[in-house]
């Protein structure tokens, strides 16, 4: 009996698990095809949603799906690391050794043979070498960075509620660099948490004069990706929650206790975000004679398939693929992400056929970002709307939930989330309104 179509996928974020899922389901359960997810996280978490456990709005471990039940349920293999190599050659991944939470070397380096690999790996924070970001900012790229900060921000409440003396300068300050999607979200999404923090007895604290959120942007505006109009409504909404909003500041330095910006400002801030500019993974950089960009990010065609192997493909942040009619390619975003999941899933069918691969077009459904309980911003974009419509308010709040729903929906089915989701409406109502450890 002939060796079932080995298909690797490095990287188990939203684009990745959704196609190991969807693979395993439809390949995997026929003995079609062998599907391998490479991952060094345990458990996934949706990416866009950090900024709610950093901010401690919503727990982290009650979102956490873990990968080796995943796999065991759709039909897939799960393998616990972190790809830092290819052998194009010889058609396998390299996989770096896997640490135990003691840095101890729990699964050594190893090699993972393929007859196709997509690679799906994200990307990361940009802080474009200034000086002290790694240091002293904290960048919400994975769930640990998010709960770091989110314990940074409990100590710094109980430590100023305790104290004997006036508080310092930058003491409860917090600047986010970056006001794109995630520093506009976590900006608000803050100015409730640290509220309901203080609310839990730390009454020698007023939020509204000792607490202070500042929010960074080099650019003229807020959100210089998404229409003008978004911006303005954004920037009305965070004004109305006392957030500072300060555009056309480009961040020098990061210290501690304080930012500096090329005017010469210099903002005090206990803790710092920062949110400006992603990059793929430096791995990725010229690997294994691939073409990539200037972000690290593999070219492809619009088969997703990358321009120098037919038998890899990318998808997600860490690809570069042409936008039809457009002078910058798809946005790295979780639809994007979502919509090459879902085209590969189907032509990886064709592609054990022998059959051609169809190009994927990417569909922009618009843009929507959520300030938190106060309300949510967007525009949705479509033939059936004849243009783009503005939205805000409930209606768009309904909208940005539908996302993550859409995602869970890939990975559990309907039945699944639905009972989950009255699960949770109905725990939700006997804990605290903010995670408080």
């Amino acid at each position: 009996m002939p060796e079932a179509h080995r298909i690797v996928i490095a990287g188990g974020g939203a684009g990745g698990l959704e196609l190991a899922t969807r693979l395993g389901d439809s390949l995997g359960r026929r003995g079609r095809a062998s599907v391998t997810l490479v991952e060094s996280g345990r458990t996934h978490l949706w990416k866009p949603l950090l900024h709610e456990f950093a901010a401690g709005t919503m727990d982290l471990d009650h979102h956490a799906l873990p990968y080796l039940a995943q796999a065991r349920w759709h039909r897939f293999r799960y393998q616990c690391g972190r790809m830092d190599g290819l052998d194009r050659g010889r058609r396998v991944v390299l996989v770096a050794p896997a640490p135990d939470e003691d840095g101890r070397e729990l699964i050594p380096r190893r090699e993972i043979p393929y007859d196709t690999l997509v690679i799906a790996v994200g990307s990361h924070t940009n802080d474009f070498g200034t000086p002290g970001a790694r240091e002293h900012a904290i960048s919400l790229d994975t769930p640990d960075e998010a709960e770091r900060f989110h314990r940074r921000m409990i100590d710094a409440c109980i430590r100023a509620n305790a104290q004997g003396g006036p508080l310092r300068p930058e003491q409860l300050k917090v600047a986010i660099i970056g006001a794109g999607a995630t520093g506009v979200e976590l900006a608000a999404e803050l100015h409730k948490a640290t509220r309901e923090l203080v609310s839990y007895g730390l009454d020698r604290i007023d939020p509204e004069r000792d607490v202070r959120l500042t929010l960074i942007e080099a650019a003229p505006r807020i959100l210089p990706a998404l229409p003008e109009r978004l911006s303005r409504a954004a920037v009305a909404l965070l004004e109305g929650l006392q957030v500072t909003v300060l555009t056309g500041e480009r961040v020098t330095s990061v210290r501690a206790g304080a930012v500096e910006t090329a005017s010469g400002r210099s903002i005090p801030a206990e803790l710092t975000v920062w949110a400006a500019g992603i990059e793929a993974p430096g791995f990725l950089r010229g690997i294994a004679g691939l073409e990539t960009n200037r972000l690290n990010q593999l070219a492809v065609r619009d088969t997703l398939q990358t321009t120098r192997d037919d038998d890899v493909f990318a998808i997600g942040d860490c690809a570069s693929c042409p936008w039809p009619g457009r002078e910058r390619g798809v946005p790295p975003t979780a639809q994007a992400a979502h919509q090459q999941a879902s085209h590969l899933a189907r032509m990886m069918k064709r592609r054990l056929e022998g059959r051609p691969l169809r190009p994927w077009r990417y569909r922009d459904f618009g843009s929507l970002v959520s300030l938190g309980e106060y309300s949510t911003v967007g525009s949705l974009m479509g033939a059936l709307l004849g243009g783009t419509l503005f939205v805000e308010g409930l209606f768009a709040r309904f909208m940005y939930l539908s996302l993550y729903r859409m995602h869970l929906y890939a990975l559990h089915g309907f039945a699944r989330v639905a009972l989950d989701t009255l699960a949770r409406m109905i725990t939700r109502r006997t804990e605290p309104r903010v995670k408080l450890h």
